[in-house]
């Protein structure tokens, strides 16, 4: 199977040794490292303890990975959510779910002790198309 990186510009740039998405092509998955709420043109943390924005900038920045990929969020089959706060349940979610119009992803959304830089939120995903 053909492995391709997967870099766009309009995703923040790597903050260690990975890719923002391999794509294989045997079966066209491409698996989505779990993205922060980085502005991908200035670097910085959006929403500095918004969730609602920290929420939108990560799934514009899985937006941007799977359109480099000639995917959409319609491909999307898994996604992980990691919260420092569960109690942002209810807004993350009513965001999130505005990104499908019918059949969303298997999804798994869990707590975490904390986060670098401030960073409430990240989701990482497998696209199948």
């Amino acid at each position: 199977m053909k492995r391709t990186i997967v870099q766009t510009a309009g995703a923040p740039a790597a903050l260690g040794p990975y890719s923002q998405g391999v794509l294989v092509e045997g079966g066209r998955t491409l698996y989505i490292a779990g993205q922060v709420p980085i502005d991908p043109q200035t670097g910085k943390l959006v929403g500095d303890g918004d969730i609602r924005a920290q929420t939108e900038r990560v799934l514009d920045n899985i937006g941007a990975i799977l359109q480099e990929a000639a995917m959409g969020f319609q491909d999307l089959v898994k996604v992980g959510i990691f919260l420092t706060n569960f109690d942002d349940f209810a807004e993350v979610n009513e965001i999130y779910g505005g990104r499908f119009s019918d059949g969303p992803p298997a999804r798994t959304t869990v707590q975490i002790a904390r986060f670098p830089r401030g960073f409430l939120i990240e989701i990482d995903a497998v696209a199948v198309a």
